[in-house]
């Protein structure tokens, strides 16, 4: 028996796929987060001081307003400074 497909399946499998292509071609450290934007604000902050941008190529690869003024951002960083 075949199982229904939704947009939503196919977007979600697709979106895996291309993920894991993307690790695996790249050395970076992603972290996700969802907070509260004076929170997000504090915890980019920590990212920065604690990963120095020279050293580990920090930086917030994306983000997006979520509803209740959370906002929804991917930090990036190399592993290791060498």
């Amino acid at each position: 028996m075949t199982p229904i497909r939704r947009p939503a399946d196919i977007a979600r499998r697709a979106a895996s796929r291309f993920a894991a292509r993307e690790t695996a071609r790249d050395s970076f450290r992603r972290e996700t987060f969802a907070l509260p934007r004076a929170q997000a604000r504090e915890k980019a902050q920590e990212w920065f001081n604690r990963f120095p941008k020279a050293a580990y190529q920090t930086e917030i690869e994306s983000w997006r307003v979520l509803p209740g003024d959370r906002i929804e951002f991917t930090m990036r960083r190399l592993p290791s400074a060498d």
